[in-house]
């Protein structure tokens, strides 16, 4: 710890680094004109990093230099129970691996504090016109989860630095926003700024804090809880002006969707953004909690708002202590990070945005940033006019309508507006249609108390949005069963079937296997969505039903004014509900000294838990770049669920084929995600989403959608899993070859394992998400990029080649991807070398994080 600038925070008796004075030290008023991040980043390396590269550190931060790295050290790490998991699972089996080569294994912990938070793995089976839903969902998943659930209790106990907060609670992020994360930590006399990592892509979260929080994959999580330096340059942090207030009846959905469509056109991907100016001062912390949810939606690592009233009034509503509040709002003030203190931050590019000019939207289909202002559907095509025929779903039917996801459950405003809208259609004489499966799973107890303190929580149980859960679900793909009448209808008809949801993500796929394409929406649309039972409906201008006088109800006849919704969020949400929550909850993450044995007692049969095989096998061996044949050949924006799918297993696929071998019955096939501890079920997810296009695999002209591939040389056209399998036996080194924006969505480390367990060696893109080509790194995969100009239809690849890669790898180096045609042509292209820094070309040339930890871990014990 550098002791240089170590003071005394006025008012306390903690200290703190003084930054401003470090920074000063080397460029006088070089401070008032960095940006936020820039003032968090020097903190951690004021109080980190080593004293002989302080200087030089800090030199890129002041000069906005992107040529060195410089070491980051996150406070915290927080985990869900799926990649949370998978990365435990991998250090069990580093644990294995250390005690096969004589090391000890009981001294590999997290180094860095873990919480685990159990909330991916209930499916909402039951829906929320079933008053005893939320147990029957949780008694089928503690079933379910059993193999799961006895590993995750096992690392709490065998693993120092873990706690674990068992399900039913809530969903991660809510929690980190609402309790876990203290903005300023106090830790032995000092205080400094939380920082963390999340094993979900939605971890910024906790940005609206001013807290710096970013998603990893499972892989990089790791080896920030083996206690290693994340190694980082420099980001792009780009200001975005808020000016303007919402106009009436608008949310922090509307606002946030808006947003999306905005900072994609912008091009943000990978920026850090931070969001001020009067639009931003005037947002709840709730509604700046929605747009940080969204970051990874429009591209961004981070998104970033100051401390400031708003902050310490929320810190408030949420039960913290008043040491704590006072804490923040001191050192906030002192160290330069409270929104007044950033007037004079300079920014490279600074984007405007104008509250004012949101209308209501959606967002569909296929992605989130596809807005759909709701005035406009029926010029987009989306709503129009069907045959209703009696004893039939609809064109367009609504399967599937959620309230869920901590993007706006942890947004009072928006479930008190979803509660309003639904005591006036009860009020109105409206109901949900029958084939609508709805539910509300919020992520947090919190929001079941405010609710039941309004008497709203009835309203929603009558239009049949009772608490299914507090989860992360239908956003996960966690949707569950559909009525079987109804999905019989579904596939009979080959009837175009919708969801809509207040969740984050809509890719085609995900939410339900018949479920054609999702749209998202803030949560009173949701109801009233329900109510009309088909997304073919205008839902601005159609006629939702009739009240008991015969009269026309409409949207806007029963949407709830914002002055209610406000009324009611300041008289029925209180501090003391959060307390109720959060109080008993960590109480129960306290470790009581008693440990488990080091080892795991892996279970053979398992199809949830099985022993990691990265440091053995055909893992273990060279990679040698030559000769590799496409498994696949992909156009743009291919997504983490197109790479490993996390939604419910069916029969017929092949990870159902093998749990069927393995003896587990259908009804408990349970989702892809919460497999992903068991690499032989997880293997044969890879590319087994049903909307892949594989452009090698064409018929009759067409490029055929599905878990397809083409085993070259034969030119035999299979079952993706199929030619995996082919390829293994054959161990032929394997390439994929896409467009842009490889790898976009969620933040998990199967999409980047299972192809590496498949033999993939290298990746050759247009580009790739920030998370995805890190957890490729981190599995030892090397990620290559085009040239601008130069991608996979230019060059007219077709499956047929084989490929190599020549020349040193070193951080963005210049390589030669050389394409052997089938004719005997040869074509050298070059590309950039996708390992961004020394660490990470230090991680790729050991095989993985994993297998560099292990080797690091020996050599220290050797030479100790």
């Amino acid at each position: 710890m550098n002791t240089d600038y170590r003071k005394r925070l006025p008012g306390t008796d903690l200290d703190y680094f003084d930054t401003r004075a470090a920074v000063e030290a080397i460029e006088p008023g070089a401070y008032d004109k960095l940006p936020y991040t820039s003032r968090v980043l020097a903190e951690n390396l004021v109080r980190r990093c080593d004293p002989a590269t302080l200087t030089a550190s800090l030199r890129q931060l002041i000069d906005r230099k992107r040529d060195l790295d410089f070491p980051w050290f996150p406070a915290r790490v927080v985990c869900h129970d799926i990649l949370g998991q998978t990365a435990l699972v991998d250090l069990a089996g580093l644990r294995d691996a250390i005690a096969d080569a004589g090391g000890d294994p009981s001294l590999v912990n997290p180094v860095v504090p873990t919480q685990l938070i159990v909330d991916h793995s209930l499916a909402v089976e039951c829906g929320g016109f079933d008053p005893d839903a939320f147990t029957k969902n949780r008694a089928i998943e503690d079933r379910r989860n059993e193999d799961r659930f006895h590993f995750i209790d096992w690392t709490k106990k065998a693993f120092r630095n873990v706690d674990v907060i068992p399900p039913g609670n809530g969903i991660m992020h809510q929690i980190n926003l609402e309790k876990m994360s203290p903005v300023i930590h106090a830790d032995n006399g000092v205080a400094y700024p939380d920082t963390c990592v999340g094993t979900d892509s939605h971890t910024p979260h906790v940005d609206a804090l001013g807290v710096i929080a970013i998603g990893v994959g499972g892989l990089e999580a790791e080896n920030v809880m083996l206690g290693r330096a994340s190694w980082i340059r420099l980001p792009d942090i780009v200001g975005v002006e808020l000016s303007g207030r919402r106009q009436p009846g608008i949310t922090a959905t509307d606002i946030v969707l808006a947003l999306t469509e905005f900072l994609r056109k912008e091009k943000v991907v990978g920026a850090y953004l931070e969001f001020r100016g009067e639009g931003a001062a005037s947002l709840t912390l709730g509604d700046r909690a929605t747009i940080s949810n969204m970051a990874p939606e429009y591209g961004a690592t981070a998104a970033m708002f100051f401390i400031d009233t708003q902050t310490i009034d929320y810190l408030k509503l949420t039960g913290r202590t008043d040491e704590q509040v006072a804490l923040v709002e001191t050192y906030a003030k002192t160290a330069g990070l409270w929104a007044d203190s950033l007037v004079n931050a300079e920014y490279e590019r600074t984007l405007h945005f104008d509250l004012s000019t949101v209308v209501r939207n959606m967002a569909g289909p296929s992605n989130p940033h596809k807005r759909l202002p709701t005035s406009d559907l029926a010029a987009r095509g989306i709503a129009g006019k069907w045959e209703e025929v009696p004893g039939q779903m609809p064109d367009g039917a609504v399967i599937i309508a959620a309230i869920t996801s901590c993007t706006n459950t942890s947004n009072p405003r928006n479930v008190i507006a979803a509660a309003l809208l639904a005591r006036n259609a009860n009020a109105r004489g409206l109901t949900r249609k029958p084939w609508v499966k709805s539910s509300l799973a919020p992520g947090s107890k919190a929001v079941e108390l405010y609710l039941e303190a309004s008497n709203l929580l009835p309203e929603l149980e009558k239009l049949g949005f009772g608490i299914v859960a507090f989860a992360c679900t239908t956003c996960n793909g966690m949707s569950g069963a559909l009525d079987p009448v109804i999905q019989k209808e579904i596939i009979d008809r080959d009837l175009y079937a919708t969801a809509v949801l207040s969740g984050n993500r809509n890719f085609d796929g995900r939410i339900h296997p018949y479920a054609k394409q999702a749209f998202l929406a803030s949560p009173p649309l949701v109801v009233a969505y329900a109510i009309a039972g088909t997304i073919r409906f205008d839902i601005e201008r159609d006629v939702l039903g009739h009240d008991a006088d015969g009269k026309p109800v409409t949207l806007k006849d029963i949407w709830p004014s914002d002055e209610e919704i406000d009324a009611i969020v300041a008289q029925s949400v209180k501090p003391s509900q959060f307390r109720q929550v959060y109080d008993p909850m960590f109480a129960l993450t306290v470790d009581n000294g008693e440990m488990a044995p080091p080892l795991y007692d892996w279970r053979p049969q398992s199809t949830y838990i099985r022993r990691p095989p990265y440091w053995e096998g055909a893992l273990a061996g060279e990679r040698a770049l030559q000769g590799m044949r496409p498994l696949a050949v992909l156009g743009d924006n291919i997504t983490t669920d197109h790479l490993s799918p996390s939604n419910a297993i069916l029969l017929d696929s092949a990870a159902g084929e093998y749990l069927a071998k393995m003896g587990l019955p259908e009804e408990d096939f349970n989702s892809y995600a919460t497999h992903r501890g068991d690499h032989l079920t997880a293997q044969r997810a890879t590319f087994a989403n049903p909307t892949l296009k594989n452009e090698m695999v064409v018929v009759d002209g067409q490029v055929k959608a599905g878990s397809l591939a083409r085993i070259e040389p034969e030119g035999k056209i299979a079952r993706m899993w199929e030619a995996i399998e082919t390829y293994m036996e054959r161990k032929q080194p394997l390439i994929i070859i896409a467009g842009a924006d490889y790898g976009q969505g969620s933040s998990r480390d199967w999409a980047a394992k299972g192809v590496r367990l498949a033999g993939v060696e290298a990746i050759v893109a247009e580009g790739f998400e920030r998370i995805h080509r890190t957890n490729l790194v981190g599995m030892g995969v090397l990620p290559l990029e085009f040239k601008p100009g130069t991608n996979r239809t230019t060059l007219g690849i077709d499956g047929t080649e084989t490929f190599d890669v020549i020349g040193a790898r070193k951080p963005g180096a210049e390589l030669t991807l050389v394409i052997n045609r089938r004719d005997g042509d040869r074509v050298e292209v070059p590309v950039q070398c996708r390992l961004d820094t020394a660490e990470e070309v230090s991680i790729y040339e050991a095989g993985g994080v994993l297998q560099r930890f292990a080797q690091d871990f020996l050599e220290s014990a050797q030479t100790a």
